[in-house]
């Protein structure tokens, strides 16, 4: 299936789910916010909430600095 992913498509497995669309991606260990169809996803319901077809996805990742 496509996603919009920071306004690119991205093809992934049907069925897949948030959690493995940051594997995916590789920010598996990096501190992000995900949001899916405007609405934030909490980190503790990435792996049981599933992407459908169409679906458009933000990801930002946090900066520390000073």
């Amino acid at each position: 299936m496509i996603l919009q992913v920071n306004g690119s498509p991205l093809e992934i497995d049907d069925k897949s789910s948030a959690a493995d669309l940051i594997t995916k991606l590789t920010l598996q260990n990096q501190r992000i916010a995900l949001e899916v169809n405007r609405a934030i996803i909490p980190k503790s319901r990435h792996a049981k909430f599933t992407l459908n077809e169409g679906d458009i996805c933000e990801i930002i990742k946090a900066v520390g600095g000073g």
